[in-house]
């Protein structure tokens, strides 16, 4: 037989059911953004994964003080060194995201010129004012 302090339990560990579930949808989003964002800095995600670092209250882009989720992952320029980044959720919305200073790649040289100085001076060589043209 259910009693009231039955129900009360029941209710409760639905509840805490439901917030797991919301707060994993929350974190693969956090991931597949994360994920974009790394594509467009030309940087690669380690391990696949963010987590969770905090609850807190912060102020969104309207100013206003909201709950937000903090969830933080590394990523590598060069393969040797791991920094760490972070990523802001308010909700389903994307608060901002950061990385660490980190290295850039810098792209190869496809054909490299080598210009000589003097016949760059020749080429570049502003007329005299001075002195009539022939």
């Amino acid at each position: 037989m259910l009693t009231l302090g039955n129900i009360f339990v029941l209710m409760l560990l639905a509840t805490a059911g439901g917030w797991l579930w919301h707060a994993h949808g929350l974190r693969e989003r956090a991931l597949a953004q994360v994920k974009q964002h790394c594509a467009k800095a030309d940087v690669e995600l380690l391990d696949g994964n963010v987590a969770l670092r905090k609850i807190t209250l912060l102020t969104d882009a309207r100013g206003r003080r909201r709950l937000a989720r903090v969830y933080g992952f590394e990523f590598t320029v060069t393969g040797e060194q791991r920094h760490v980044g972070s990523i802001v959720m308010f909700g389903q919305q994307v608060g901002r995201i950061e990385l660490a200073p980190h290295p850039f790649r810098t792209p190869p040289a496809e054909n490299p010129q080598v210009i000589e100085l003097e016949r760059w001076r020749s080429d570049h060589r502003k007329p005299d004012r001075h002195q009539p043209e022939p």
